[in-house]
């Protein structure tokens, strides 16, 4: 009997801890019989998990609002699963969402190599699905298509504003590279060569690739201090790129520019680097400002009206819209997964991020983007920027 009980103890743990990853949300007010499940996946712990809870906050904002419309005979509920930023758990969390037959579409990652691990787990079981932030090139694809679309730019639609941006209209010419050795890194880095390639006299000076995890960036910057570097361009995301800020100044590099896509757009950037060392830091964000996308200030009141208390981040509104994409077509072709898989493929949707249709790869055709700046602790869009005017100096400036 003791050992029954032992027996029967033990498996009631192993359950609880392999479902530790997983929540469930259903918002609106109509029966759970008459629910219907759709997958949310984020880094929700870890170092990237700020990214994550703003999005799946945005996400879940959203299914709030078509459940309490009314508009759907059932109610949507959201699976939320954390992949941790590591795609071994990003691909443990989509196998339990496959195995459940009611998920009839799912949207995730911020993380390109979790995307990766993911996609064709779900394309296997025919379940359409959304990117809402992982951005690199190869996600959406020929051999995806229909069943992967994509709501946010690419790594190489985010690389070539901030490009053109900093090579022509900073004129900063000698360069070097830090990228992470992950997929994203890599890709970086190839999107920053082939960039500096349409550019007369920009120069990559040295590339560096560091293991994603990362904390010393010492001997790396020792090297290149004397190097007569105009900028340093980083490709990786917030911890390690703040970190290597905050060594650049302490290495007395402060003014030496650094540039970085939207991997290193959050406020923990500038918590880790500190605000000092942060400001002057440039990067891109897909999209425009908040403030400027048609119904931003209605988003931003609800959010705040919601309760949450993290910021909804650089990929906010388009986790936002990828599940207005969802449930738009659920509208037209009803909860079956099938007829969804080209219904999202083929929508035209109106939304937050402005009109959202996608090619033959499945790849969003509203590629828009912003260039920031932090200044005085806060990343500032440039064109609101006291360095926009003058009144302020990018690091290096003549």
């Amino acid at each position: 009997m003791k050992k029954r009980k032992f027996f029967v103890v033990c498996a009631i743990l192993t359950v609880l801890l392999i479902f530790g990853s997983v929540s469930l949300y259903a918002g609106g007010a109509q029966e759970e019989e008459d629910a219907v499940k759709i997958a949310f996946i984020g880094p929700l712990t870890g170092p990237n998990a700020a990214q994550g809870v703003g999005a799946r906050n945005s996400f879940l904002m959203a299914i709030d609002e078509v459940n309490n419309s009314g508009k759907l005979p059932y109610t949507i509920e959201v699976i939320v699963l954390d992949d941790e930023s590591k795609p071994g758990t990003a691909a443990s969390v989509a196998q339990m969402a496959v195995s459940d037959p009611d998920i009839v579409a799912a949207s995730g990652h911020w993380n390109s190599p979790c995307a990766e691990a993911t996609i064709p787990i779900f394309k296997s079981e025919g379940i359409p699905f959304i990117v809402w932030g992982a951005i690199s090139p190869t996600l959406t694809s020929k051999e995806n298509y229909p069943y992967v679309t994509r709501v946010c730019p690419t790594q190489a639609q985010e690389n070539i504003p901030l490009a053109k941006f900093a090579m022509e209209e900073l004129d900063r010419q000698r360069w070097a590279i830090i990228s992470d050795t992950s997929t994203y890194g890599k890709s970086n880095t190839e999107a920053w060569e082939n960039n500096a390639k349409e550019y007369s006299g920009v120069e990559i000076v040295s590339l560096d690739e560091i293991q994603v995890g990362t904390t010393d960036f010492r001997p790396i910057l020792s090297k290149i201090k004397n190097r007569d570097l105009d900028g340093v361009y980083f490709g990786g995301v917030v911890m390690e790129g703040a970190l290597v800020r905050r060594q650049m100044v302490e290495l007395d590099m402060e003014d030496t520019l650094m540039v970085g896509i939207s991997g290193i757009v959050d406020d923990k950037f500038i918590e880790t680097a500190g605000a000092d060392a942060a400001e002057g830091v440039v990067a891109v964000k897909p999209g425009k400002d908040i403030s400027r996308m048609s119904g931003g200030t209605e988003f931003v009141e609800n959010y705040k009206s919601a309760g949450y208390s993290e910021p909804f981040g650089a990929y906010g509104p388009y986790a936002y819209d990828a599940a207005k994409i969802i449930t738009t077509a659920m509208a037209k072709v009803g909860p079956d997964k099938n007829k969804l898989i080209d219904a999202i493929a083929n929508i035209e949707y109106s939304g937050l991020l402005g009109t959202t249709s996608f090619n033959e790869f499945g790849q969003t055709e509203n590629v828009v983007s912003t260039i920031y700046v932090v200044q005085d602790g806060k990343f500032v869009p440039w064109y609101e920027s006291d360095y926009e005017d003058g009144s302020l100096s990018l690091p290096g400036a003549d």
